[in-house]
């Protein structure tokens, strides 16, 4: 039975930590996420898991003793935000080529400089190719979900890839909401022991790790990774619809709101698409045709799938949290310009940077993007297709 709380995003992704009761967690503090080591630790201290939690003395260690738990056959995991993402960059990919089914709580934050401890994807997006699974959160409730959920992906016999779960720094972090937990009971079975099959430390199974890989097969380890990946779809609707029998909540690669008969649409990630629900919500009432994707799964990129879905709008929309630096966008829209050119698709696109360093995004904001949107499909011209929203002139 399900039991009503009042939560923060933290305190959500901490309780559905000690419902899994995985077995190594090391941690270095650093803001917004924290509190998930900090509450989880209080977990640890009052015996309430079995988990050994290992206090280490940086963000790059906690991801190392993630790395050598979960070659070891335990289940493992760690959290951080920006800066400590960064300081973890080459362990992320030492994870993903060793097929290690880990999981990492990331909670967005800018990345310097200048020096700024609010929401942005800049952390995550510069990890976006390091070969992790990655998926994020509009709200308290998806980011407690997504956690539940996360190991049953990540450990499948199919993917065993590190996973990312991702949450708006402060945005969802620290504001609470009220959410709905499953029991204690239901979260162990329904992500179950631990039992690999095999395993890199394996004693029974001796092998060489991390040597040097010479040019005869560094590609086929490459490609390997990316079998893997080929999966991940796959598995994350299996488990979705697993998830839903025991909770009743739906979830697949991304949410469709609104996009039934819509001619303009947005794409974003995160938080800020509950403020665009309720300009969607305004405008609907008028009678205009808008709608919303908000991507759950970025990498791998459902692009078939997204592509799709905007079969038949006439404008879009492309939101990013976070620069490309490429003189054409961000990376979502990099992603979603390249579905829509692959699938064929005749709806005239916009990219636009938004919210970096925690700047505000306003139901009002979101509906000038849509006003402009309409504007697009009057003239027949997207103008400057690579744009920013929300600057101080």
């Amino acid at each position: 039975m399900a039991k009503r709380d009042r939560l923060s995003g933290n305190e959500a992704v901490a309780i559905a930590l000690r419902q899994i009761n995985p077995d190594v967690f090391p941690a270095f503090p650093i803001t917004p996420s924290t509190e998930i080591p900090q509450y989880f630790a209080s977990f640890a201290a009052n015996g309430e898991v079995d988990t050994e939690f290992i206090p280490v003395e940086s963000e790059h260690s906690s991801m190392s003793a993630a790395i050598g738990a979960s070659a070891a056959g335990a289940r493992a995991l760690t959290a951080t935000s920006s800066c400590g993402l960064a300081y973890m960059w080459e362990e992320l990919y030492i994870a993903a080529s060793n097929r290690l089914p880990l999981a990492l709580a990331l909670v967005n934050r800018a990345l310097s400089g200048p020096i700024n401890i609010n929401c942005d994807h800049s952390d995550s997006m510069g990890a976006r190719d390091s070969g992790w699974i990655q998926m994020y959160a509009e709200n308290n409730q998806e980011a407690y979900d997504n956690m539940v959920q996360a190991f049953c992906i990540s450990e499948h016999k199919d993917v065993r890839l590190p996973i990312m779960i991702c949450q708006d720094g402060f945005i969802t972090s620290h504001a609470v909401e009220n959410i709905e937990l499953l029991e204690d009971e239901e979260v162990r079975g329904f992500v179950g022991e631990y039992e690999p099959e095999n395993y890199l430390l394996n004693p029974e199974c001796p092998m060489a790790v991390g040597p040097y890989s010479v040019t005869d097969y560094y590609m086929e380890a490459k490609r390997n990774q990316a079998e893997g990946m080929r999966n991940v779809e796959r598995v994350v609707l299996e488990t979705a619809e697993k998830f839903a029998k025991l909770s009743g909540r739906k979830y697949g690669l991304f949410e469709s709101y609104c996009m039934e008969d819509a001619d303009r649409a947005v794409v974003m990630i995160g938080s800020a698409a509950g403020t665009t629900k309720d300009a969607v919500d305004k405008l609907r009432e008028k009678g205009e045709k808008v709608g919303l994707i908000k991507i759950r799964l970025f990498r791998p990129f459902p692009a078939d799938a997204i592509a799709d879905a905007l079969k038949n709008v006439k404008a879009v929309a492309i939101m990013d949290r976070a620069e490309g630096y490429t003189n054409h966008g961000g990376p979502l829209g990099a992603d979603v310009m390249s579905a829509l050119f692959r699938a064929r698709s005749s709806a005239l696109a916009v990219n636009i940077i938004y919210g970096l360093g925690g700047r505000d995004v306003r139901v009002e904001d979101m509906e000038q993007v849509f006003a402009d949107l309409q504007a697009v499909i009057d003239t027949g011209d997207t103008g400057e297709t690579y744009q920013y929203m929300g600057l101080r002139e």
